[in-house]
């Protein structure tokens, strides 16, 4: 270590009882805290400037996790990153100055070989792992981040827990509402982008009220009025439609209205006929006002060659994802399409009638369209935001258990659907080990959840 440095704390005396028992890696996983690692780093360092005092390096760890424990509730989650903060902050504090220095520089050293491999900075789907930190960190704070923690919150009553899931998805409407405001009158043109069933139409619902009050509506362009007649439409290598594809929309008529939006100029809309498979004679005039901000939700929506006629500066790109957070019994992070699936399952059985078989038995389709035409390009929106709420399991192991019990008898024994079966058979053990609510009472009006279970106080 420094020679002899002047102590502003009592290095040597008797550590306090840890709060701190995990932290968040760069990489989002969730470890165990471990106070040995922070004194191998501070003697990596202080032998790096010739300091040899192993004693002093535990000692400077102590510090840390006592400065640690002084700026954390018991039981928060830190991030690396933060830990990393405190130890230069104590080594500098107590006169260790060529120790921190060399931990600086380690540090900024690691940082520039992480910059080398961009693979890192993503997780899951081009999701960055500071995006997914956030949602662990507050999922473990609340008690909520495995099967076993939710459900001890449902059994001693989790009406707290719900408030607290609702207000953190309100205040993060608000801050996308406020991003939104803040590049204003620049931006006319608000994309928003995402998988089946992410909770795309409740937030973006949400998002447009908060605007609306601030004198700048959404005016919503569908695009489903831009696809190619039937006889235009590619197809895939199976010789089928395949309607999830950029080029089955009219791209280079969408650029040209556009562009005459974002001038002021009225177009002349198309009405599409999908019994048909063509458009229709008639079209639609369409204007952009003045304060109005022009909406577009597709699944090409991140596309450059929907938007490419647009200027950049002029727009704002937003991605929702379902970023459950939750392990299961075996100890895996719960897939957020199999959330996404789940919740499909139940929207589409009570609002289309549709079989929730038929959902899963197709499940692998809407997931490959997802792949290619979304995740590659989440790297170029302007936020990502979570559209899942730590608490909504439980409710829909009460609805689709029985049902996915069926499915799984169902597909058994059919060669066709063994990629169904497995997805089936994964998320009937989730379900399985989910305690179910008495009921969905506390579960508010507007919650996004409602999207899916039924009951919200908007109209889809």
């Amino acid at each position: 270590m420094d020679p002899q440095p002047p102590s502003q704390l009592n290095l040597f005396a008797q550590p306090e009882k840890n709060k701190i028992t995990h932290i968040i890696k760069r990489n989002g996983s969730f470890v165990a805290f471990n106070k040995l690692k922070i004194a191998n780093a501070v003697y990596r360092a202080a032998v790096a400037v010739g300091g040899r005092d192993r004693d002093r390096s535990e000692a400077l760890a102590g510090v840390t996790v006592k400065t640690l424990n002084a700026a954390h509730a018991a039981g928060a989650t830190p991030s690396v990153e933060e830990v990393q903060d405190v130890v230069e902050k104590v080594l500098i504090e107590n006169g260790h100055a060529k120790t921190a220095k060399a931990f600086i520089l380690y540090r900024a050293d690691k940082t520039r070989t992480r910059e080398k491999k961009p693979e890192v900075t993503a997780v899951q789907d081009n999701i960055p792992y500071k995006v997914l930190w956030r949602v662990l960190a507050w999922n473990v704070d609340h008690g909520c981040h495995t099967v076993e923690a939710l459900n001890e919150k449902v059994a001693a009553g989790w009406a707290k827990l719900i408030k607290d899931a609702e207000r953190a998805y309100h205040d993060e409407i608000n801050h996308v509402a406020g991003l939104i405001l803040k590049r204003l009158p620049d931006v006319r043109l608000v994309i928003v982008a995402g998988p089946s069933s992410s909770g795309k139409t409740t937030t973006t619902l949400k998002i447009s009220e908060r605007l609306k009050a601030k004198g700048h509506p959404f005016l919503m362009l569908n695009l489903d009025n831009y696809f190619r007649e039937l006889s235009e439409q590619p197809k895939d290598e199976y010789g089928d439609y395949d309607f999830e594809m950029p080029a089955a929309l009219d791209l280079p008529l969408i650029n040209e209205h556009l562009g005459l939006l974002m001038d002021g100029r009225p177009i002349r809309m198309p009405v599409y006929n999908f019994k048909t498979g063509r458009r229709e004679k008639e079209t639609r005039e369409f204007r952009l006002g003045k304060n109005e901000i022009l909406l577009i939700d597709s699944l090409h929506g991140l596309h450059d060659s929907l938007t490419g006629s647009v200027a950049p500066e002029t727009k704002f790109k937003f991605y929702i994802e379902a970023l459950c957070q939750l392990k299961d019994p075996e100890g895996e992070f719960v897939r957020w399409a199999d959330l996404r699936m789940i919740r499909r399952c139940l929207r589409d059985s009570w609002h289309r009638s549709y079989d929730p078989a038929m959902t899963v038995g197709h499940w692998h389709y809407v997931r490959r369209s997802e792949l290619r035409y979304i995740v590659p390009h989440i790297h170029t929106v302007d936020y990502i935001f979570n559209g899942s709420l730590p608490y909504e399991l439980p409710c829909h192991a009460a609805r689709l258990l029985p049902q996915m019990a069926a499915i799984v008898r169902r597909f058994a024994g059919d060669p066709k659907k063994a990629d169904a079966l497995l997805r089936a058979q994964r998320v009937e053990r989730l379900l399985s080990a989910l305690r179910v609510p008495r009921s969905d009472k506390d579960v508010p009006p507007d919650s996004l959840l409602r999207e899916f279970i039924g009951g919200s106080r908007y109209s889809y």
